[in-house]
């Protein structure tokens, strides 16, 4: 039905379903209960299946198109991602107080050591990506704040100590502060982590993880995820405009 090219038979079809739903959406304030619920069930149907395909195209036309500028796949990179949180809508677009472990995404969670954080998470739009994330801290009395981002499988596929892992983000705090970037890998029974600081002359920055500094095994690498660390961030915005990371094998002479 949608295709490079939609037909009268398509075009007429999708301004019947529009008008309908928007006869629908005109009806559910007087419309009883029993009615209700089933109309509620096919309107979440149909949004779980829209939102798939926004996701998807905002992911996708997240991507600079060739030979324009922007953020580029790295030369030589064999597995690139960017989080869902900068290509799509936060639902709930926002999160007040969270206690630590509280996820916003499906791969991302936020931790704080803090009893009573004032601080909040909030979808804006990106500068350098279709979304971004803002978050404000108010009184804190913990000493850290952080980002958890699990990897997908992709990452840990194939990978071995020949492999370097990049981080491109774009971050801008109100004040400055300390970021650091840990990767986070389990092989085996084992588990391996590298600490990277956040250059402060950002806002757009590049830091790299060498696995040659790991004892990694390819055949054991299992889960992977990264842990963004604000040190210190009270009274404080922190906006995250973008991130994407990527992989590529180190040249050998």
């Amino acid at each position: 039905m949608f295709g490079p090219s939609v037909s009268l038979v398509d075009s007429l079809l999708f301004r019947h379903a529009l008008a309908a739903w928007g006869r629908a959406a005109e009806r559910a304030e007087d419309l009883d209960l029993a009615g209700l619920r089933p109309l509620r069930a096919r309107a979440a149907a149909l949004r779980l299946r829209l939102d798939r395909v926004i996701h998807a195209a905002d992911r996708r036309l997240a991507r600079p198109p060739a030979g324009t500028g922007g953020a580029r796949r790295p030369l030589g990179c064999d597995w690139d991602w960017r989080p869902a949180m900068f290509c799509g809508p936060l639902d709930p677009p926002g999160v007040a107080a969270p206690v630590s472990g509280t996820a916003f995404t499906a791969e991302a969670r936020v931790f704080h050591d803090c009893p009573h954080a004032e601080l909040g998470l909030r979808r804006i739009t990106g500068p350098a990506a279709p979304h971004g994330l803002c978050i404000e801290v108010f009184r804190f009395a913990g000493s850290f704040l952080s980002l958890a981002i699990d990897l997908p499988q992709a990452a840990a596929d194939g990978l071995g100590r020949r492999h370097l892992i990049r981080l491109d983000s774009v971050i801008e705090t109100e004040r400055p502060l300390p970021i650091f970037a840990r990767l986070n890998i389990c092989h085996g029974p084992d588990f391996a982590q590298l600490v990277r600081a956040i250059p402060p002359d950002g806002p757009a920055t590049v830091v790299e993880f060498d696995l040659a500094l790991t004892g990694i095994d390819a055949r054991g690498v299992g889960r992977m995820w990264l842990d963004l660390i604000f040190e210190a961030p009270q009274m404080n915005r922190i906006t995250l405009g973008d991130m994407v990371l990527s992989r590529r094998p180190r040249a050998e002479p």
